[in-house]
């Protein structure tokens, strides 16, 4: 039934039939995990298999790709588990999905292993150059999503290799804008496993971030303010993961937190008034071949449950799903080995700034956190309903926006 309704929907988009009835939560979460699995496979196939460097791509601007290939493997690592980690957390383990769950998860432990094992092949590169600090940060948020798959049940030379790994980035000096929240996610996973940590580097952070809000659910990227998706690829998710895990160890930002996700919540219901009809946003400001992964601030929001008042779960599934079929779906997204190509909606290699590269890409996966609800949540459960966009173009009567 899934693979009729998808050949169904492949002859919607190419305009060959009418539009597709609304697919139920099942169905939208089968799909989910197809994508997510279509992201997993090349990268944590490869690199549980320590034959990551041998088999990735390097797809890059010209010029660039010596330069990118020192960091392009640690960046599809850290992405992807960044975005998978919550489904990887989830229980139980038993059925169809929970047996898919389990392998994955195995080779997740794996690819880390490997990648930070001094003597594998695959060992990536955590403390040359400035990149490493980018993704090891995404690395470490995965860590604190999924702190039982991807930290307790890692073998003990594994967990000495990945502290290793967290702790060399220290020698990197993070820019003065969002790469501050790098240094501070790798701080709170070390506070979060137990280990030593830089409580410094951490209010740093947050105390900058605070004089960098400019109103209404947005945050400067550094004093400036920047047109673009930063908000949500890093900003405020790493706001938020960090204030949630740091929390445990000490109660001084408990008031801050409530601010950050008061802020969250707004910037959410922005987010989702970005999605046209049509499942389309605009392409705008830099980084926009990380795709979908510019929703990492709206799923995550449906992941904890913090969706803004007035705004439920199914309107938001529907939106969401609206957006990576219409990306996933674009013909040229994927190579023929199955590796993300660069691009927006397709393969659209001129769209690349000169740090994106092959491993960039998997940024995408974060838009994909709620997978990390379990089937039987609202967010999957409910009937899907149409989002803001689609309602208003419709005619529908709406409440006025507000600001925060």
């Amino acid at each position: 039934m899934n693979e009729r309704r998808e050949f169904l929907h492949q002859l919607a988009a190419a305009g060959l039939i009418g539009a597709v009835a609304p697919a139920t939560g099942e169905e939208d979460r089968a799909y989910w995990l197809r994508v997510m699995t279509r992201l997993a496979d090349p990268v944590l196939g490869n690199l549980a298999a320590r034959r990551l460097k041998e088999r990735m791509p390097v797809e890059s601007v010209a010029g660039t790709r010596e330069d990118r290939s020192q960091y392009t493997h640690l960046e599809a690592l850290g992405r992807l588990l960044a975005g998978m980690a919550p489904w990887l957390e989830l229980r139980p383990q038993g059925g169809e999905e929970g047996v898919r769950r389990q392998k994955y998860a195995d080779l997740a432990r794996q690819a880390i292993g490997a990648a930070t094992d001094p003597r594998s092949p695959d060992y990536l590169n955590f403390d040359r150059g400035r990149q490493p600090l980018v993704d090891a940060a995404f690395l470490a948020q995965g860590v604190i999503r999924a702190p039982r798959e991807l930290w307790e049940k890692l073998d003990r030379p594994s967990r000495g290799h990945l502290l290793a790994a967290l702790k060399a980035t220290r020698v990197i000096k993070p820019g003065f804008n969002n790469w501050l929240l790098f240094s501070a996610t790798v701080e709170a996973a070390l506070c979060l496993v137990g280990e030593p940590w830089d409580a410094l580097r951490v209010d740093y952070a947050l105390r900058q971030h605070e004089q960098w809000y400019k109103g209404d659910g947005v945050y400067g990227d550094g004093p400036d303010f920047h047109w673009d998706y930063y908000n949500s690829f890093v900003i405020q998710p790493m706001l938020i993961d960090v204030l949630r895990t740091i929390s445990r160890a000490t109660p001084d930002y408990a008031a801050l937190g409530e601010k950050v996700m008061a802020r969250a919540r707004r910037y959410g219901a922005i987010q989702e008034r970005l999605i046209s009809p049509e499942g389309t946003f605009p392409a705008v400001g830099r980084s926009i071949a990380y795709r979908f992964g510019a929703f990492h601030l709206l799923a995550q929001l449906a992941l904890l449950r913090e969706l803004p008042p007035g705004l439920p779960p199914g309107q938001v599934r529907a939106a969401l799903t609206a957006v990576v079929r219409r990306m996933t779906e674009a013909p040229g997204t994927f190579d023929a080995q199955g590796w993300l190509t660069i691009g927006f909606c397709g393969h659209q290699p001129k769209l690349a700034e000169r740090y994106i590269s092959t491993g960039s890409l998997y940024l995408c996966a974060v838009g994909l956190l709620p997978l990390g609800l379990p089937p039987e949540d609202e967010f999957w459960r409910a009937a899907p309903t149409a989002w803001t966009a689609k309602k208003i173009w419709t005619g529908e009567d709406l409440e006025a926006d507000h600001a925060l």
